[in-house]
């Protein structure tokens, strides 16, 4: 691991990764509404990553985040 790089940086980027695809679907093919999943699977690892990290910020907006989405499959 590198001087400045966090653990489990790897899982943060395919968080990241997974973000910009859902945000894309979103943008391009809303019909699909796959951008949901995305969305909710993305925070979700963002959550894990929080927690991992031990950062608070990450793991209250992403799951806060995930709440939404998950509500407005709902509604």
């Amino acid at each position: 691991m590198k001087q400045n790089e966090k653990p489990h940086q790897s899982l943060a980027w395919a968080a990241t990764a997974i973000l910009i695809v859902a945000a894309s679907l979103a943008s391009f093919v809303p019909e699909l509404e796959y951008h949901h999943w995305a969305f909710i699977s993305a925070n979700t690892l963002w959550i894990i990553v929080g927690i991992l990290w031990k950062e608070q910020s990450l793991i209250v907006l992403n799951a806060g985040l995930t709440l939404i989405y998950i509500l407005g499959l709902i509604f």
